[in-house]
């Protein structure tokens, strides 16, 4: 059995992230890297935008070149699944029986697309989003007179809807909420981008229920049925309705996990020199006095950052404000922090077209922005929050006041 200092388990953002960071805080010991697919570690927020497209090349997008691997001796051991972790024996084993051996193990193995228990989603026409294969299956349903039922109006469904209008697929987005976007984004950007995606001809139906798809084996096209008896014909369906840890390894190696792994801020789990960091964690958020689950890539580096350096005893560096980025048709929606306990919502601008802010604001202290088509606003925004100082909210509304005039001065001494 080969011994390595570090075994990482998942070759996706956070787990190539914390094999580079250990070598730039100075680990000099050995580092393997085991990914489930057979190519090199890819950047995925591509894939339900520039990637997901019917001329895309074969290639995924990698983060890094094979070179750099070799260079930062980095070993990889792609298109391999681990099945189990022994924390006694510090091994892991893979399906085809080899064992390897860690000092520390860092799990990230991400999350899974959740597939809702409805009748016909094992039809060939019923497809997820979550690797390159994935993408390029759906890629394939795209086109002029070509019909799309996206299940899901979060951030994911709208992306691929506004991707597949661009090759001028036909697209219903259904969502069983009263809004798209309703859990992750404030009242003011879910009506923008609904009100949006409905100018750019994406058939958006809110309050509604799936209650089967209905489909051939061998056809090509499908029926999704709701529940007030609709049924939206199409030739491809996307389920979008959300991704659910991937905790089962962990689970079976001892961990007590509840909708992910538990860590604090370096990664660490109950177990001594076990590690996990991404989208399967359940992680602290300092700022906010929360625990929670953040997909995205910037929290997937942030967790890699803080694990590298406590492996290294490196000292941490402070923790960062959430942030959060979509890009769908010519809009870029841009969030920082967390909308948890704000008391109002302040809107800079004018929501009812790009290029508009929303501040939430608890007391004096701005919590969150989201931005669409405004970059300043969301930069501006993420350092006021990151730096905990006071604001006003009346300046925050006022477009003709510089943002950086909405903080609250409380030294009034005078200068010198």
């Amino acid at each position: 059995m080969k011994h390595y200092d570090v075994v990482i388990v998942g070759a996706g953002h956070a787990g190539c992230a914390v094999a580079t960071h250990l070598r730039e805080y100075g680990f000099d010991g050995t580092i393997l890297l085991i990914g489930d697919e057979p190519v090199l570690p890819y950047r995925r927020p591509p894939l339900s935008k520039a990637r997901l497209t019917p001329h895309a090349g074969p290639e995924p997008l990698e983060l890094y070149p094979a070179s750099v691997y070799a260079d930062r001796r980095i070993e990889l051991l792609l298109g391999s699944r681990v099945e189990a972790a022994d924390v006694h024996a510090r091994c892991v084993e893979l399906a085809d029986g080899t064992r390897v051996g860690w000092r520390r193990l860092v799990l990230a193995t991400g999350a899974a697309p959740l597939v809702p228990p409805l009748p016909g989603v094992e039809l060939p026409q019923v497809h997820v989003l979550r690797d390159v294969q994935d993408a390029a299956g759906l890629a394939a349903a795209f086109g002029p007179r070509r019909r799309l039922v996206v299940v899901g109006g979060g951030w994911l469904g709208l992306e691929v809807a506004a991707t597949a209008r661009g090759f001028g697929t036909e697209v219903t987005v259904v969502e069983a909420r009263s809004q798209v976007v309703a859990r992750v984004a404030g009242a003011e950007v879910a009506s923008f981008l609904e009100r949006y995606h409905r100018s750019q001809g994406v058939v958006v139906r809110t309050g509604a229920q799936v209650q089967a798809i209905n489909g051939m084996r061998q056809g090509r096209t499908a029926a999704v049925q709701l529940s007030d008896g609709t049924r939206l014909e199409c030739d491809a369906v996307l389920l979008a309705v959300g991704a659910s840890p991937r905790d089962a390894l962990a689970g079976r190696a001892g961990l007590v996990c509840d909708g992910g792994i538990p860590v604090d801020m370096t990664g660490a789990t109950a177990i001594a020199d076990v590690y996990a960091i991404g989208d399967v964690t359940v992680r602290p958020v300092p700022q906010y006095g929360l625990r929670t689950r953040l997909e995205s890539v910037h929290s997937a580096n942030e967790q890699a950052r803080h694990a590298a350096a406590a492996i290294c005893g490196a000292t941490p560096r402070r923790p960062e404000t959430p942030w959060f980025w979509s890009d769908q048709f010519d809009l870029k929606i841009q969030i920082a922090g967390l909308r948890a306990e704000a008391d109002i919502a302040v809107v800079r601008g004018e929501p009812r077209r790009p290029g508009f802010a929303v501040f939430h604001v608890r007391g004096d202290r701005l919590r969150a922005v989201e931005a669409v088509n405004a970059p300043r606003e969301f930069a501006l925004g993420r350092k006021l929050i990151s730096e905990d100082v006071p604001v006003s909210a009346s300046a925050l509304a006022d477009s003709a006041v510089p943002l950086r005039d909405a903080v609250v001065r409380t030294d009034t001494s005078p200068p010198g």
